[in-house]
């Protein structure tokens, strides 16, 4: 029996997959534009930042904390414009991705919520 979100996903390489999939989504699509401009023109610190993050965040290898300390990502990403349009884009890639990787639906479900609620916490305009 799996215990972990992490381990239900399948582990380092599945996040990194989720990761990769949900950064080339937003780079390529052309509705994503606001969302992609929060972003640095190179997306390889922030593939790294964001698999460090959710491997924590899914219950497996606490990389981001260790490396780091705490996420706070609300005062981290304060400076960002960050709406219901980013927060809706953010969604849109990150559950495209989910659907992409085939996730068990179940598990997809319980993911999205938990990626809905973060991200509309992030929201502060």
């Amino acid at each position: 029996m799996k215990n972990t979100h992490y381990e239900s996903l399948g582990g380092e390489k599945s996040v990194r997959e989720l990761v990769d999939r949900f950064y080339d989504l937003m780079d390529k699509k052309s509705d994503m534009t606001e969302l992609r401009e929060l972003h640095a023109p190179d997306l390889t610190e922030a593939r790294k930042k964001l698999f460090m993050f959710l491997s924590g965040w899914l219950g497996g290898p606490s990389l981001y904390i260790e490396k780091y300390g705490h996420p706070r990502l609300r005062q981290r990403h304060i400076s960002f414009v960050i709406g219901e349009i980013e927060r809706d884009q953010w969604m849109s890639c990150i559950q495209q991705a989910m659907t992409d990787m085939n996730i068990e639906s179940e598990l997809k479900q319980i993911l999205y919520d938990a990626f809905y609620k973060t991200a509309d916490f992030m929201r502060n305009r």
